[in-house]
């Protein structure tokens, strides 16, 4: 491992997923602010051993977003984190999905990348025009907002070779404590054990688990394992589907069991990792032992510390990953490659991910078929 200043900017460079879904989990859902970033800072220190390269750790995304819309309560929470768990472990360990994985094209895998890169930006535009209830009470006004962001954008983009997301979040971190340095306090919060029966379990799987399999399948697992492929060739053998669906579901056991935030490796988390800097596991380890430090040592007034943060810096580093993980799509070659990667990008985005998926193999392997059908086709005289 090497720890050095574009290792540490480079730890940092994908807050803008982690803080907004974690506050709204504590602040909106009642989650416990130790029990929330207690499994995440455990996969990070997880991921720095299991792979020595940046593979980052988020919330559950579909999951999160709608547990928050719906108000839904820590036990449910915890149900689907069990539910997560309990299949993505099994998948991993079976290898079922390193044997899946070879179904996939490519282009299919841009295709869900360029998704994802589409929904950070959409991410990144909420935050600044239609900040979370959470962070209300440090909300700026929506265009000096958008326009921090976007200076935000435009200095990270042009200064990625400097630790300028370091810079950032530095910044932010000091806007941060000057605003809610009042409200901290020192301490892990309360970790209460989750309370389940079938119909707890049953909501769960319905309204949290069955949106998110999908996205969890093809980000987490296909398009980290992929991306990781990509920014490190050989360095990346051990970064497997399988492999990220055991590391990550094993965290979510652990989640369910105390009531805690599900998470997840994703691809345009790795973007954001390696764009900005990182190249070892000293970034996941850096990021856990962080996230660990927040857990136990400032769990207990961390609700009103974390809403204090900028949410335009956020944006502006979530709009940044957004935009290079796009940029994946650029080694596509052939006209067929690229409509398939863009179909199944806009459907995903705007449709759903699972009909992307289904969609997307189905004309790639009709079309192998029909090619092979028509190769061996006897020719008439």
């Amino acid at each position: 491992m090497t720890f050095d200043r574009r290792e540490f900017a480079g730890a940092v460079a994908d807050v803008g997923v982690l803080v907004p879904i974690a506050v709204a989990l504590i602040v909106s859902n009642g989650l416990s602010a130790t029990a929330v970033l207690l499994p995440a800072g455990l996969l990070y220190l997880a991921a720095a051993f299991l792979y020595g390269l940046p593979i980052p750790v988020q919330p559950l995304k579909a999951f999160g977003a709608i547990a928050i819309a719906k108000g839904l309560g820590s036990d449910e929470i915890a149900a689907g984190a069990l539910l997560m768990g309990v299949v993505f472990v099994t998948l991993g360990r079976l290898r079922l999905l390193d044997l899946v994985a070879k179904a996939f094209p490519k282009a299919l895998i841009r295709g869900v990348q360029l998704t994802v890169g589409l929904l950070f930006l959409k991410i990144a535009w909420g935050l600044v025009l239609e900040p979370p209830k959470s962070f209300s009470a440090h909300a700026l006004d929506p265009a000096l907002a958008a326009s921090i962001a976007a200076v935000g954008v435009v200095a990270a983009l042009a200064l990625r070779r400097y630790p300028v997301s370091l810079a950032l979040v530095g910044a932010g971190a000091v806007v941060m404590i000057w605003r809610g340095a009042g409200d901290a306090a020192l301490g892990p919060s309360a970790i209460a054990l989750p309370s389940l029966d079938w119909a707890t379990i049953a909501t769960a799987f319905t309204v949290l688990v069955l949106p998110q399999l999908p996205l969890s399948f093809a980000n987490s697992c296909l398009a980290t394992a992929d991306a990781a492929r990509v920014y490190f060739g050989d360095r990346a053998a051990a970064v497997r589907p399988g492999r990220l669906a055991t590391s990550f579901g094993s965290a979510n056991l652990l989640a369910g069991a105390i009531g805690g935030m599900p998470v997840c490796h994703g691809a345009g988390g790795l973007t954001a990792h390696y764009a900005f800097g990182a190249r070892t596991g000293a970034a996941p380890l850096t990021m856990g032992i962080a996230l660990l430090t927040l857990a136990v040592g400032f769990g207990a007034g961390l609700a009103a510390l974390l809403t204090a943060f900028p949410l335009p810096i956020l944006a502006a580093l979530l709009a940044t990953a957004g935009l290079l993980h796009i940029g994946l799509l650029r080694d596509l070659r052939g006209l067929h490659s690229w409509a398939l990667a863009l179909a199944v990008g806009l459907v995903g985005y705007q449709v759903h991910l699972a009909l992307a998926l289904a969609g997307g193999l189905a004309v790639y392997w009709g079309f192998r078929a029909v090619g092979a059908l028509v190769t061996l086709r006897p020719r008439t005289t």
